[in-house]
């Protein structure tokens, strides 16, 4: 009998708004996925356990055949609840066949292409008292690049005082650190179309690394005219969720850099198609992390082994991280340490992270049920987060 076919699936649903699975084969190895959507972890979780009937039972080594039964054989495909759940798992399934053959996941994408990973974590940017204070911990910390909103709430069509705020942050820190600092700005879907080009006049003077998310994802045809007003990157794609989703943009010529987050986007399997995909346009890779220790290895081994990968996102510090960070469910913190900007060459076998499963399952005990913030404009009416 297969002794990397699948017997157990275990969920741990833990603080600050992470879910973990855990996979365990006949031999014992045990593979770590984390399928998760922000704020809706429950809604997931009962999904991952829907399609445990199509896991339990296999072997650990049909990676890609599992990948395409889950995908396809429930009739309905795509979007961001099915594609996290099959993420977490091919996630995990890639962690076992690691281990079991004692290499890293991106020995088995074909080999690395870099040494190390250039890194950038997120400052904030919907308070300005905190932007300064948080870029410089950070570039202590051995960052050399660095995210932030751009704006607060936003209405439709704002007032020329918001529009002249907005790049104060951006001026505060060019004053503070020149050039010597690399600065993407998320616009995070807040801004709609028409106010767009007037911020992008606003912020462009101060170099920004690159915009992202400059309308929402199901907006991305206004791209067509945003696109080509400025000369800074166009970054999106963290609410796309296959390769389906990336093929209309890609297409469309108007984009710079992709953001797929290995936990949304169908996991290693199907990011790796995805980088394959910019490639061929000449688009650079930038995965989108918000999120725990798997899913930040998981993306890691994905930059590990594409060539137009620029930079990582990590969630070290982040505010939603209160009480509970990326390192404190880990044994090896010491494999994401920021040196210079980057991250060195993970080299344990499998994703790499060593999971503390005591910490995890006291963690699992105080849960979660994290939710976005909902806003408001000063009218009373909804404005996007």
């Amino acid at each position: 009998m297969d002794e990397l076919r699948i017997e157990k699936m275990e969920l741990f649903k833990v603080p600050p708004r992470w879910l973990f699975l855990k996979i365990t084969t006949k031999n014992g190895i045990i593979g770590w996925g984390e399928p998760v959507v922000e704020g809706k972890a429950a809604t997931v979780e009962a999904c991952v356990n829907e399609l445990s009937q199509y896991v339990i039972g296999r072997s650990a080594n049909d990676i890609e055949d599992i990948w395409q039964t889950l995908h396809r054989g429930g009739f309905y495909r795509g979007g961001p609840i099915l594609m996290s759940a099959i993420s977490g798992i091919d996630q995990a399934l890639w962690d076992i066949k690691g281990k079991h053959l004692g290499v890293p996941v991106y020995e088995l994408l074909g080999g690395a292409v870099r040494q190390k990973m250039k890194m950038y974590c997120w400052i904030g940017g919907d308070h300005p008292e905190v932007v300064l204070e948080q870029a410089v911990e950070k570039v202590k910390q051995g960052y050399k690049a660095v995210k932030m909103n751009a704006t607060g709430p936003f209405e439709w069509i704002d007032s020329v005082k918001k529009i002249h705020a907005v790049s104060e942050n951006m001026k505060m820190l060019r004053d503070e650190f020149g050039d010597d600092l690399d600065i993407g700005l998320d616009f995070h879907g807040r801004v709609h179309k028409g106010m767009v080009k007037r911020l992008i006049d606003e912020l462009s003077p101060f170099n920004p690394m690159f915009f992202e998310e400059p309308v929402l994802s199901e907006n991305n045809e206004a791209l067509d005219h945003i696109y080509p007003y400025s000369s800074i990157p166009i970054a999106t794609g963290e609410r796309l969720f296959s390769r389906w989703d990336f093929k209309e943009l890609l297409h469309r010529g108007t984009v710079d850099i992709i953001q797929p987050d290995l936990s949304h986007a169908g996991g290693i399997s199907e990011v790796r198609r995805i980088a394959s995909m910019a490639e061929a346009y000449d688009v650079a890779l930038a995965p989108h992390c918000p999120l725990g220790p798997i899913a930040l290895a998981s993306c890691l081994h994905i930059d590990f082994t594409s060539i137009n990968a620029i930079i990582q996102e990590s969630s070290l510090g982040i505010h939603y991280n209160k009480g509970f960070d990326l390192l404190d469910y880990m044994d090896n913190p010491e494999v994401f340490e920021v040196k210079d900007g980057y991250i060195d060459l993970l080299k344990k076998p499998g994703l790499g992270v060593d999971i503390n499963e005591e910490k995890l399952r006291e963690g699992h005990k105080i849960g979660h049920n994290w939710v976005n913030p909902i806003w408001r404009n000063e009218d009373g009416s909804f404005t996007e987060w």
